[in-house]
This record gives structure tokens, sequence and C-alpha cells, in this order.
């Protein structure tokens, strides 16, 4: 299960670059279930996401790199890249800054995964966090990858 609260950002911390990152790629075999692969790092994962908002299944089944490569070109959507910043919050949150390369830059989005519902609902997220997106599907990353088919219409 997977309950996650998504922001906008008002400004970046000063400080970004003392936090470790992980650099993902990730595209989409289907979004309708939400099918994805992901490249993070030198780690690779298919995932299934059920639908909803802040509230979502979600099962994660590693892959090999030539597995990854193979289904690559069956995906059905842009080709998503992102530096993903680990920042710590509070004692046991982490914030989860990404910061989108190529066709969706200058796109910046700051997750945060909580173990309840109840906790989600009661966050007080800090002054740097802008608009809370978490019910507004266009920020999902399976409708951001279906860019490329707007471009074209």
């Amino acid at each position: 299960m997977e309950i996650e609260r998504k922001f906008l950002l008002n400004s970046l911390p000063e400080n970004l670059n003392d936090y470790p990152f992980h650099q993902i790629e990730q595209s989409y075999l289907c979004t309708e279930p939400v099918i994805r692969i992901r490249r993070q790092d030198e780690a690779y994962y298919l995932t299934y996401k059920s639908k909803g908002l802040m509230v979502r299944e979600e099962y994660n089944l590693p892959l090999t790199k030539e597995a990854y490569e193979h289904l690559l070109p069956k995906a059905d959507s842009i080709l998503i890249s992102k530096k993903r910043y680990l920042i710590p919050l509070y004692s046991r949150l982490t914030i989860e800054l990404d910061i989108f390369e190529g066709e969706l830059s200058p796109l910046i989005l700051a997750e945060v995964e909580f173990p309840t519902e109840e906790e989600a609902n009661a966050f007080t997220p800090p002054e740097w966090f802008g608009e809370d997106v978490t019910y507004s599907i266009k920020y999902h990353n399976s409708v951001l990858s279906q860019k490329k088919d707007k471009k074209e219409n």
C-alpha cells in the first residue's frame, strides 16, 4: 500500500546538494491499470499501481537490465527522467523531491509517504512546499508520461 501526499514547491532547499539522490528513468506499458518500468540508478523494476489518489495499491517486482531494455520500446509513453533527492523530515518521514528533466522540465514535485492515512491527513508541510496536488490526477507520473500524445494532437 502506498500512502503519499504530493506538492508543488515554492522554493528549493538551499542545501539540496547535501542530500543523497537517485537518477530515475521510467516509462509506462499501460496506464489503466498503471504498469510501469523503472531504472533507478542500476536497479530495475516492474511496478503495478491501482487506481487512487492519496492511497493506492503498489507492487514492485525486480527486473534484469536485459528485461528492462526489452520492455522499454514497448512503452506507450514518453521516457520520464528525473533526479530524486531524499530529504529527511521529522523523525521518520522522507521527502522525495523530484526534479524532472527532458520533456517535463522544469517541473519539480515533492512527495511524502506515510505509514497511515491518519498521519497523511494530519501532515503539516514545510514552509517551502507550495500547492498540495495530492488530489490532482494530472500530477501522477502516468498522466505526465502521456505528454507526447497531447503534443501530437
